[in-house]
């Protein structure tokens, strides 16, 4: 077997990999070998098939397995003896394969690009500032509010109120489109919260005004990206009969609200609300200080990349860009994304920080657990309630999905790692700073 160098430009490596046809015969010959003792022929008894007839009737079946064996032996020794590590699956093709018959020596071309050198990197030097918010009784206050608010109740106006925004109005209605009524546009005693946007746009506003009583005819235009295509852009009157007016009644602030939420007391509840509270104000704060950190660990090394890995983080960076901005878009049947120069400086930062974690994570052996990675499955799986059983075999089969899982678990404890020998200072500030720190943040 013979491994010889066709290319070596930048990061980008090509290698010729032949085996001898004498080299495949042994492998098909060991195979044989191998198999003797469990194959039974008639005639013969088991474990006595001559190998003439086994190399007959089995030997081109396993040939493809002893090229792949080879091919497969080939690659794992050169990257254990030239310490590469590729930064995708290596690209391999087979020279004349069409052309290829048994007997001939086979000759593969493995063409793939190498992660870079990563240069050392004094950490230091790294100083970082922790911002810390408590809970204050007017968030405290706030909260409550809000849950006020979602436990909200609604009681019949005086007879004859106009409706307001905020109230409930149910309602009847039918809808058409050029007259023709259409499947799913029909209700009755519908309860809708005027400002809530849970219908078309503009259908909420044209019930401002109603009455007790009143039939109002509601004329809006189906958005263009509406889900139903056959009513998407389409102009459209619903006509609506208004049965009743209400307003809204928020909840009491007492312990009756408290055990609607699970707590045994308002006191008990107000508790809960601040350490919540307290919990995602650490949490905004942590996002902050790593970025932080990531700003400084970019600025301290600078190395080739891939351009492989570069050109697919761009790609996932545009694909995703673009269902954030196409967001009733739930497939991939649309066309092609390219990927902008902003997009391709931004996968260029993702790149390198995510190969820089990975090598100081590696050299301080850092590990992801099982048991971490069973907390992290246990999380994915709420979000498929009925189907957690299918997810976790989904799971256990799919070696690429277990990664997707595991790696931001692993980012995650090289930051800690990183942090805890870094300088940092804790300042106090208030929910509004937080907030502003969170928004300056952008998608790196």
């Amino acid at each position: 077997m013979q491994v010889t160098q066709t290319l070596n430009e930048g990061l980008k490596r090509g290698y010729t990999i032949t085996v001898t046809a004498a080299e495949l015969d042994a492998k098909v010959e060991a195979k044989l070998v191998e198999a003797q003792p469990e194959i039974e022929i008639k005639g013969f008894r088991k474990g006595k098939v001559p190998m003439a007839i086994l190399r007959k009737q089995y030997g081109q079946r396993l040939l493809g397995d002893a090229m792949q064996d080879a091919i497969d032996s080939a690659m794992d020794d050169h990257f254990r003896s030239s310490g590469d590590r590729p930064a995708l699956q290596p690209k391999i093709a087979m020279k004349n394969g069409e052309g290829w018959k048994e007997g001939d020596d086979l000759v593969v071309e493995m063409t793939y690009e190498a992660l870079p050198e990563i240069p050392e990197v004094d950490l230091s030097g790294i100083v970082l500032e922790r911002l810390v918010v408590k809970a204050d009784e007017a968030a405290v206050a706030e909260a409550l509010e809000n849950l006020a608010k979602a436990g909200q109740t609604f009681e019949d106006r005086k007879k004859g109120s106009k409706a307001k925004e905020g109230d409930q109005v149910v309602i009847d209605f039918k809808g058409s489109v050029d007259g023709v009524e259409f499947e799913g546009g029909a209700g009755e005693d519908y309860p809708l919260v005027l400002g809530s946007g849970s219908f078309i746009p503009g259908f909420e506003e044209q019930l401002v005004g109603a009455k007790a009583g009143d039939e109002v005819s509601v004329n809006v235009t189906f958005p263009e990206n509406y889900g139903a295509a056959h009513l998407a852009g389409k102009a459209a009157v619903f006509a609506c009969t208004v049965k009743e007016v209400k307003a809204p009644k928020a909840a009491e602030l007492d312990d009756e609200l408290a055990k609607k939420f699970g707590a045994e007391s308002l006191d008990a509840l107000k508790g809960q609300i601040s350490e919540r509270l307290e919990a995602e104000y650490k949490g905004a704060a942590r996002a902050v200080l790593k970025r932080a950190l990531l700003d400084q660990l970019d600025a301290l090394v600078k190395f080739d990349l891939p351009p492989s890995l570069v050109e697919a983080e761009a790609a996932q960076i545009a694909h995703q860009l673009w269902h954030e901005e196409n967001p009733h878009v739930h497939d991939h049947n649309h066309g092609a994304v390219e990927p902008t120069e902003e997009h391709k400086t931004l996968a260029e930062r993702r790149v390198r920080l995510g190969l820089l974690l990975a090598e100081i994570g590696r050299k301080a052996e850092v590990q992801v657990t099982d048991a971490e990675l069973t907390q992290a499955v246990l999380a994915q799986a709420r979000q498929y309630p009925g189907q957690e059983r299918q997810f976790f075999e989904y799971i256990q089969k799919n070696a690429q999905a277990q990664q997707q899982l595991r790696a931001p678990i692993f980012e995650d404890k090289v930051v800690d790692h990183i942090v805890a020998g870094a300088t940092v200072t804790e300042k106090e500030v208030g929910k509004d700073e937080l907030t502003k720190a969170v928004e300056a943040l952008d998608n790196l």
